[in-house]
């Protein structure tokens, strides 16, 4: 399975983070298992093989779609040859490209078709190579942008403030607003609470500490990200990966961040 990343151009770096590219050519019936991690983070997909991927309903996923942030993992199952290219856009940027309420396609996905009128989903399938899906992508944006850019400078500090460790509190005061105030605009923009968001950023936090084996212990890693107890740490990185510390140590191979591949 080869895995492929490119970078943005300049004007679209402040709103998507980066296209990727997962490949494989195999007649192999065995099915194989992803889990979709939480992330925060809103994407768009596009199969060069739609029937290659189900979700976790076993039902065919479209060819081109749209996903929203997710408040807890989610599993896929792949067999056979598949090219999928995706984006990965920054959090709080999709009513910014799109005319929608993130907190609408919270946990959700829908058809690009669905959206927008376009023959986006055409020109990708017929650009031969993975630099030319992508020079379709960022000429589909920029015209987006033109169409719908609605930029929001608080929410995009308050994300900032939130990834850093600032506590909600801290995070109001920063911006000089209500509890409410801010909820209402993670929702708008982002698609989850305040209060989930911190949740998504702690686990991301220790998650990257496990990648990159900067821990003594997972207890360690609890307690560095200021987890009540190792017993929370654990049901709470249950529920965003999908599996414990200790399973996900073992048995995820990550290619592309927050979309493991699991061995049996």
């Amino acid at each position: 399975m080869d895995f492929r990343l490119i970078h943005p151009i300049q004007p679209l770096r402040k709103y998507i983070r980066y296209f990727w590219m997962l490949e494989q050519y195999s007649s192999s019936t065995v099915e194989k298992d992803f889990k979709i991690m939480t992330d925060g983070i809103p994407g768009m997909i596009f199969q060069q093989h739609p029937a290659a991927f189900r979700d976790h309903y076993q039902q065919q996923l479209p060819p081109l779609f749209l996903y929203g942030p997710k408040t807890q993992y989610a599993n896929m199952q792949v067999k056979g040859t598949f090219l999928n290219v995706g984006v990965s856009f920054h959090p709080g940027i999709l009513t910014s490209l799109f005319p929608l309420t993130t907190y609408d396609l919270t946990n959700q996905y829908i058809d690009l078709d669905d959206l927008v009128r376009t023959s986006l989903s055409e020109q990708l399938f017929h650009a031969t190579t993975f630099e030319q899906k992508v020079q379709v992508l960022e000429t589909f944006f920029l015209r987006q942008l033109n169409k719908n850019d609605t930029t929001d400078g608080k929410t995009g500090w308050a994300i900032h403030l939130l990834q850093q460790g600032k506590t909600l509190p801290q995070v109001q005061s920063a911006l000089n607003i209500s509890e409410r105030t801010l909820e209402r605009y993670f929702k708008h923009h982002i698609g989850v609470t305040p209060k989930m968001y911190a949740r998504i950023c702690r686990f991301q936090s220790a998650l990257e500490l496990i990648r990159q084996s900067n821990f003594g212990s997972l207890t360690a890693v609890a307690h560095l990200q200021q987890y009540f107890d190792q017993a929370h740490f654990i049901k709470e990185f249950q529920l965003f990966a999908g599996a414990s510390p200790k399973h996900f140590l073992h048995k995820a191979k990550e290619q592309l961040p927050n979309f493991p591949e699991w061995m049996k």
